[in-house]
C-alpha cells in the first residue's frame, strides 16, 4: 500500500496554519484564536483539495526559546514535520508584511532539501497586496495569494500540490472507497476486525501525565511533556501499532487521542481553555474506550467523577489508570480511595478495570492495552434473543416488577437494539409503570449475568406487544 502524500503548514505565529488546517480537513480539528501561540503540537489530519487526497500537518509557530524550555520543546516539533514531510507549506501574513521570524523560517526551509510552497494568507481585498509582494524576498519563489479564512488562492495551491505528487506518486490522487459496516443483528456474535485503528483517548485532568504515557507507549517524545500543567491544548490524534500476541497478525493498529486537561468548570475563564476543553470533551465521542487517567497523589476527586461521569453519558467504554505509581504514595490508602470512589459514585460502570502505572517509568503500561481491548470488546458484546429472554423469565420470577394502582406490571419480550454500548428494549402493556428502580434492578443483573462489566448499559422499556411474535 502507497504511504500518503505529506504536506506540513509551517509560519510563525498566528499566520493562520490551523485555519487553513482546517478548511482542507473540512473540519474544526485545530483550535484557532486570535491568541498566538495556540498549537503547541504537531497535528495530523486527513486533507481533501478538489480530487487530491493527502496528508496534513498542522504545526506550532516558530518561536526562539532556551533549551528544555517550552517553546525550544515546540520548535522541535516544527522541525520533526518538516524532516517527515514530502512538501512544505509556509505562510506568511500579507497584512502584517515579512517579519524577522519569516527570514528564519525561510533559512531553515533551505537548508531543508524538501519542495516548499510559499503562500501569503490573509490576501483577501487590497490591504494584503504589498505583504504579497513582500513575500519574494524570501526567496522560496512566487507566492500565493491566499485567504484562508475564505478559502480565495486554495485553485492555485490545488495546482502546485497536484504537480507535487504527480511527480512523486501519481495514485496518491485516487479516491479510497470505504466498506460500510454490516446492519446489526443480536444473535450474530460480534467480530472484531483486527486491521481497523481502535480509538482510544486519554482523559484527565492537568498534568496528571496524559501526554507522558502516549509518548511511552509510542516510544519516542512525539507529544510535548513538562512540569507545566496545561501544555496540551488542541485534541492531538497519532497512529500507533501495539504488539498484541493474541492478535491475529501479533499486532493492533490504534489511533490513540491526547487531550487537554480538564479542570473545573468555575475555574474555567479563559476562552482558549474553553476551546480546549470542548476539544477534548469531542474527543471522547470520536472514542471507542477512554482512558481515565487519574494523579495517584490526589486520587479521584470531584473532577475525576464528573469525568467518568461524562463518559458514561456518552456510552463510552472506559479503564482507569492511576498514574504516578512510582511516587511515594501511601498506595493501599490510594486503592481503598479508589475503591470507595468507583462504589459510590460510579454504580453505573460496576467492574471498571483499573491499572496502576507510571508513565515516566514504564511500570505497569503493559496492563492498560490488553484492558482496553477487552473492555473494546464488551462494548461490542451481542447477546442472543433467545438467552435474553430466558435470562428475562428466570429474574422476573425472582422478583417481579412492582404492581401499579394494584394492577399487576408484565415484562414479556426483550431484545438487544444495538451494541456499543449494549441497548436493550423490553416491552410491555404497562410500560410506564416500571420504575426506574426496578429498571436499575434489570441493568445490574443482566451486567452480572452476562459479564458486561466496566461498560455503560442502556435499558429501555416500550409500551406495547411484542413486535416480533407474528415474525
Amino acid at each position: 500500500m502507497a504511504m500518503p502524500f505529506v504536506l506540513a503548514i509551517v509560519g510563525r505565529p498566528n499566520v493562520g496554519k490551523s485555519t487553513l488546517f482546517n478548511r482542507l480537513v473540512g473540519r474544526r480539528l485545530a483550535l484557532v484564536d486570535d491568541q498566538p501561540g495556540v498549537t503547541r503540537d504537531r497535528r495530523f489530519g486527513d486533507a481533501r483539495l478538489g480530487d487530491l487526497r493527502f496528508q496534513i500537518i498542522d504545526t506550532a509557530g516558530f518561536e526562539e526559546g532556551k533549551t528544555g524550555s517550552l517553546e525550544a520543546r515546540m520548535r522541535l516539533q516544527t522541525e520533526a514535520a518538516i524532516a517527515e514531510a514530502d512538501m512544505v507549506l509556509m505562510l506568511t501574513d500579507a497584512r502584517a508584511g515579512l517579519l524577522p521570524e519569516d527570514e528564519l523560517f525561510a533559512r531553515l526551509l533551505r537548508k531543508a532539501n524538501v519542495p516548499v510552497i510559499l503562500a501569503a494568507n490573509k490576501s483577501e481585498g487590497g490591504a494584503g497586496r504589498d505583504g504579497l509582494n513582500e513575500a519574494y524576498r524570501l526567496g522560496l519563489g512566487e507566492p500565493i495569494a491566499l485567504s484562508a479564512e475564505h478559502g480565495q488562492g486554495t485553485d492555485d495551491l490545488y495546482t502546485c500540490i497536484r504537480d507535487a505528487m504527480d511527480a512523486h506518486a501519481p495514485d496518491w490522487a485516487e479516491e479510497t472507497e470505504v466498506d460500510e459496516d454490516p446492519d446489526f443483528d443480536p444473535d450474530l456474535p460480534f467480530e472484531d476486525d483486527p486491521d481497523k485503528p481502535l480509538r482510544v483517548a486519554i482523559l484527565g485532568r492537568p498534568n496528571a501525565g496524559k501526554s507522558t504515557l502516549i509518548n511511552y507507549l509510542l516510544g519516542q517524545e512525539r507529544l510535548l511533556t513538562g512540569p507545566e500543567a496545561g501544555i496540551t491544548r488542541d485534541s492531538i490524534s497519532v497512529n500507533w501499532t501495539w504488539v498484541d500476541e493474541a492478535a491475529p497478525n501479533g499486532s493492533r493498529p490504534v489511533t490513540l487521542w491526547d487531550t487537554a486537561g480538564v479542570r473545573r468548570k468555575s475555574r474555567v475563564v479563559e476562552k482558549l481553555e474553553k476551546l480546549s476543553v470542548a476539544d477534548g470533551l469531542r474527543a471522547v465521542r470520536f472514542a471507542e474506550v477512554v482512558v481515565l487517567l487519574v494523579d495517584a497523589t490526589s486520587p479521584f476527586d470531584k473532577q475525576d467523577i464528573q469525568l467518568a461521569d461524562l463518559i458514561e453519558r456518552e456510552g463510552r467504554a472506559l479503564v482507569v489508570g492511576i498514574n504516578k505509581w512510582d511516587l511515594k504514595v501511601d498506595r493501599q490508602e490510594v486503592r481503598q480511595t479508589i475503591n470507595d470512589a468507583l462504589l459510590r459514585a460510579l454504580p453505573k460502570l460496576r467492574g471498571v478495570p483499573v491499572v496502576m502505572l507510571s508513565a515516566e517509568t514504564g511500570r505497569g503500561v503493559e496492563k492498560l492495552m490488553p484492558a482496553v481491548q477487552r473492555q473494546y470488546e464488551i462494548w461490542n458484546a451481542r447477546i442472543g434473543t433467545a438467552k435474553l429472554n430466558k435470562w428475562l423469565g428466570a429474574t422476573i420470577d425472582r422478583h417481579p416488577p412492582p404492581a401499579d394502582k394494584g394492577r399487576p406490571v408484565r415484562l414479556r419480550y426483550i431484545t438487544q437494539a444495538k451494541a456499543r454500548p449494549p441497548t436493550f428494549v423490553t416491552f410491555s402493556s404497562r410500560g410506564h409503570a416500571v420504575p426506574e428502580s426496578y429498571q436499575r434492578y434489570l441493568a445490574n443483573n443482566l451486567r452480572e449475568t452476562f459479564a458486561l462489566d466496566g461498560v455503560p448499559l442502556r435499558i429501555f422499556v416500550r409500551k406495547g406487544k411484542n413486535p416480533y411474535e407474528n415474525k
